[in-house]
């Protein structure tokens, strides 16, 4: 038995979320390490004080010292009942920490002998939800561009085709190339590369219609998904961002720098895989290409 409650306080004490446990009294008889990480008090300093020595100083949103007046813990040792609150704590450093708490009475033969204090760093969690965000933003999207990347386009791109092949919706694709862009590249240098890539973007993005699909293929090569459309509404979608692009400019140094984008567009068929219709709208666009350049060709 001694050996299973030394086991279960070594867990206890491993915990990541904050731990204390109380006496009837109010007395602290265990701090975890969760607890030391949270305030910055160590168990030596916090074993053998009461709670209402107020170290932590517990203080609600309108600042009231809860420790004095409405302590969660007090009540719960009063009534058993549990409790849950969000708090700020006093930091061993001064600074303010904001917690959520919970309070469990402990029970021996009925009788209430103490009280558990679980409490976690609010402020942490919302980070770490931050962070999974800024993760699904860095595995989703192109950093430079805001564009969603090739990973989306080809999970968006897969939905395309089911609803395709389930609900027969057609969709056409584009794919669009930046011309000799390696030339801006080797005379403007790269910085000045980005900001084209920037800069055609957001004309694709305004010469678009608010429900089509871009994303940046990779280099500066973009794929746009027109969903609901007919191969003449694809061309003339096509044909406008076309010549909308190739009069957007950047202006250094009193020099406009002016790009043109090629662009091969091919419909949905019948039996098409993701593959398949990527490389007709990639033989379009060499066709594009071979053909002189800033223009629309359809497969």
């Amino acid at each position: 038995m001694r050996y299973e409650m030394c086991d279960c306080f070594a867990i206890l004490n491993d915990l990541r979320e904050g731990m204390y446990f109380v006496d009837k009294d109010r007395g602290i008889t265990f701090w975890n390490k969760g607890a030391e990480q949270i305030t910055g008090f160590s168990a030596h300093e916090m074993i053998g004080r009461s709670c209402f020595d107020n170290l932590l100083n517990h203080v609600d949103g309108l600042g009231r010292q809860l420790c004095l007046d409405g302590c969660p813990l007090q009540e719960t040792l009063k009534d058993g009942k549990l409790r849950e609150a969000q708090v700020y704590l006093h930091h061993k450093n001064g600074h303010r920490v904001r917690v959520d708490i919970q309070v469990k009475p402990l029970v021996l033969n009925g009788e209430i002998v103490g009280a558990a204090e679980v409490f976690s760093d609010a402020g942490l969690e919302e980070a770490s939800d931050l962070s999974v965000k800024e993760l699904e933003q860095l595995a989703l999207y192109d950093q430079l561009t805001e564009l969603p990347n090739r990973r989306y386009i080809d999970t968006f791109l897969a939905n395309q085709l089911r609803d395709f092949q389930e609900l027969g919706i057609p969709f056409g694709i584009m794919i669009m190339d930046l011309d000799f862009f390696k030339r801006v590249n080797d005379q403007y240098g790269h910085n000045m590369g980005d900001e084209v890539l920037r800069m055609v973007t957001k004309t694709f993005q305004s010469t678009l219609r608010r429900n089509d699909f871009i994303g940046r293929w990779g280099g500066e090569e973009f794929i746009v998904v027109l969903r609901g459309v007919s191969e003449a509404e694809m061309n003339t979608i096509a044909e406008k961002v076309c010549k909308v692009t190739g009069k957007s400019e950047l202006e250094r140094d009193g020099a406009a720098l002016c790009v043109t984008i090629s662009i091969g567009a091919t419909m949905i068929r019948g039996g098409d895989n993701a593959a398949s219709v990527i490389q007709r709208a990639d033989e379009a666009l060499y066709a594009s290409k071979k053909n002189g350049r800033n223009r629309v060709t359809l497969f």
